[in-house]
């Protein structure tokens, strides 16, 4: 990999993997460590009282270390850490440095600054070791070090603060089975690294979800022996830096050094818990580590809320009477009728259901119950749909036979165990191998992840599909039936009704759901008007077509209505009875 130019006050760097090679550059001397002073406008050299740590008398390493000649252990130790930072802050903030490297590679400037920032920390921590616990911070960095000297109790657990971030890690993994010396823990936390290296180096990032870095980049280490693995996992607490209500997806992640460079993984890194304004999260492994989130960046239309309320519960009370209608009158009866009872009522159950308990959340359990309860409804209501679109086309090819009996036994062995069957085994498919994918953070429905919401889609296009296909046969049909039709009325009478039938169909059997796929681009909001309009509807649709604009259903009513008004006249006209008068008040 090409060295790359990364200038600070004082020098100018060529950092590589490899390490930091420093290359004078005239003129440029304006800002030295801690302790030390700018020579000729090209090096740097400690003040008096003071050595470097490289015992070099000019220098120009941007993170070198100017120590007291003869100071006191614990203050010389904290002065070196406090210097470290100041260091750190003064390479972080430069903003030349960052814009420059914007045309070059840097994601390895920031997998080498990292490794230099621990190595530097952990040695500062180590020359000290009766400090055993040092915290020094300003606006850009935080650190804090401990230094174990003994032997581990079992079970004990430090906790580091850095700004609003910790972390606990057991003391078993810091000493590493060291028992030679001293061993050290380095947690630092930067203010506004995420700036640099943000969400766009996500290895997961993809155009659908708009993910942000919500928390600041932190550092664990341990020292001297540099290994990155654990025998327990490390808990990491970190504090958002923007609390958001509407958060879909949170990821922790660590930095992954590659030979480009590297980018954020979530290898090792598994999320706890997480609410607005904290995440939790494990590690395996020690590294520098931040807080991934998407946010759902669709802004809830009160409108459409308001529709979908209405035009449901208006759905409910028009499929519960044409349910009722469908049970109890007897003139309508046939396998047409019982498919559309059937359709009724699992829309019914669908669309309670999805008003009463879709965002129950609370309880994970009860909330993936609710999921795959609605999962099982909502594709019995389409397969339903399908046999309705069949019975239809059936009904149609076979207009010349006076006889339906072929049909309707064919219908009455299949119809049930299709309606009820075929979802079922989806749903038990979809449970058996992916129980933990039924229900989400703010509904209770399939999660998007690993494209488990096609176990629904799946099926539902393909019903539309088929459904379309029916109608568009059934049209072809009945236009060769009425060109080949003579005057007989009642047959024309019957072939205009099939022909509302099925121009209903579009509505009644679900082709209309294809809206929902279309709501993309400038045309996304009138579609998902027209989406959630049509379909809230359609109980309505199946009451109108089926009971309201049906001779017999509106026989059958009149008839019940005079039955009632009959038993009123007869007590009337008993009571008062021709030769009766009413009496008189005297």
């Amino acid at each position: 990999m090409s060295p790359f130019c990364f200038p600070v006050p004082g020098l100018c760097f060529l950092l590589s993997l490899s390490g930091v090679v420093a290359q004078k550059t005239k003129g440029t001397c304006r800002l030295c460590p801690l302790y030390a002073s700018c020579v000729n406008d090209t090096h740097c050299t400690c003040n008096h009282g003071y050595i470097s740590e490289s015992r070099q008398k000019y220098f120009t390493y941007p993170l070198e270390i100017c120590e007291e000649t003869t100071p006191s252990e614990t203050n010389s130790s904290m002065k070196e850490l406090q210097q470290v930072v100041e260091n750190i802050e003064s390479l972080l903030t430069n903003k030349t440095v960052w814009e420059t490297e914007k045309t070059k590679n840097i994601t390895a400037t920031f997998t080498s600054i990292l490794q230099k920032v621990e190595s530097v920390v952990l040695e500062t921590a180590l020359k000290a070791p009766n400090q055993k616990l040092q915290k020094v911070q300003n606006r850009t960095v935080a650190v804090e070090t401990r230094v174990v000297t003994d032997d581990c109790s079992t079970g004990v657990i430090f906790n580091l603060n850095a700004q609003t971030n910790s972390m606990d890690i057991h003391c078993s993994d810091i000493i590493q089975g060291n028992t030679q010396g001293p061993s050290a823990v380095a947690f630092i936390s930067y203010s506004s690294l995420g700036n640099i290296i943000n969400a766009s180096f996500f290895e997961k990032v993809n155009e659908k979800d708009q993910v942000y870095l919500n928390s600041q980049v932190v550092s664990a280490a341990i020292g001297p022996k540099r290994n990155t693995s654990l025998s327990q996992a490390v808990t990491l607490s970190f504090q958002h830096v923007k609390i958001k209500p509407s958060i879909k997806k949170v990821f922790c992640v660590y930095w992954k050094g590659t030979k480009e460079g590297g980018h954020w993984s979530t290898e090792g890194c598994f999320l706890i818990q997480a609410n607005k304004t904290h995440s939790i999260c494990n590690s395996t492994h020690l590294s520098s580590f931040a807080v991934l989130m998407a946010f759902d960046t669709q802004e809830k239309d009160p409108t459409l809320t308001v529709i979908t309320y209405v035009g449901l519960s208006l759905s409910l009370l028009c499929l519960l009477l044409a349910a009722l209608t469908f049970l109890l009158c007897k003139a309508i009866q046939n396998t047409s009728s019982s498919l559309h009872l059937q359709l009724s009522l699992c829309l019914f159950l669908a669309h309670l259901l999805f008003l009463t308990a879709f965002d129950r959340t609370e309880i994970k359990v009860l909330c993936a119950i609710i999921a795959g309860a609605l999962h099982y409804l909502y594709l019995a209501s389409f397969t339903w749909m399908l046999l309705e679109g069949l019975h239809l086309f059936l009904t149609a090819r076979n207009l010349r036979v006076v006889n339906y009996s072929s049909v309707n036994r064919f219908m009455k062995k299949l119809m049930f165990p299709v309606g009820y069957g075929v979802p079922a085994v989806i749903v038990a498919i979809s449970a058996a191998f992916r129980p933990q994918l039924y229900g989400t953070r703010d509904h209770c429905w399939l999660n998007l992840n690993q494209k488990f919401i096609w176990a629904f889609l799946g099926p539902v296009c393909a019903i539309i599909c088929v459904n379309f296909v029916f109608f568009i046969l059934v049209l072809w049909i009945l236009k060769r039936k009425l060109s080949s039709l003579n005057s007989e009325v009642s047959t024309i009478q019957n072939l205009k009704m099939l022909t509302l039938k099925a121009t209903a169909q579009l509505f009644i059997l679900g082709c209309t759901w294809c809206l929902g796929i279309l709501q993309m681009g400038s045309a996304a909001r009138v579609m998902a008007y027209l989406f959630t309009i049509i379909n809230s509807l359609q109980g309505f649709f199946i009451f109108l077509v089926y009971c309201l604009l049906s001779q017999q259903v509106r026989k059958w009513f009149g008839e019940i209505i005079k039955s009632k008004s009959e038993p009123e006249l007869h007590t009337l006209s008993s009571r008062f009875g021709p030769d009766s008068k009413p009496s008189e008040d005297k």
